[in-house]
């Protein structure tokens, strides 16, 4: 899948849970949306807040509005993606365990595709 297939998909599949995702198609998603973050945190710096001679950075409002358009279709995107190697969607509350829940999360994102079909569906490749 090529890097603008992949971002149209990624909007387009806005608040699609099921089905399956293709590896290219969810590291795509992955830089598009960390270099629109950077870009934002470029443009528009979050302020530094001093309190009781502790910093404290808060981000900007462009995005924190970011952040929440991406919110649901990344969460969409990294079901369909556990779906495609053959784990349910739930998996991804691994990630809530700290350290090991990432990396086991971690290893099932960079896995190839389950062949054939799955429980979740077809094959995307």
């Amino acid at each position: 899948m090529s890097f603008g297939a992949a971002i149209a998909s990624f909007f387009s599949k806005y608040a699609t849970f099921s089905g399956r995702a293709r590896r290219s198609e969810f590291w795509f998603a992955v830089l598009f949306t960390t270099l629109v973050s950077v870009a934002i945190g470029t443009i528009w710096p979050g302020t530094t807040l001093v309190v009781n001679d502790m910093s404290i950075q808060q981000s900007s409002v462009p995005s924190n509005l970011w952040q929440l358009a991406i919110l649901v279709p990344s969460l969409a995107l990294s079901w369909r993606r556990l779906h495609d190697v053959g784990r349910k969607g739930t998996y991804y509350f691994f990630i809530l365990i700290p350290i090991v829940g990432w990396i086991m999360l971690f290893i099932q994102f960079v896995k190839d595709s389950q062949p054939g079909s799955n429980a979740f569906g077809e094959p995307v490749k």
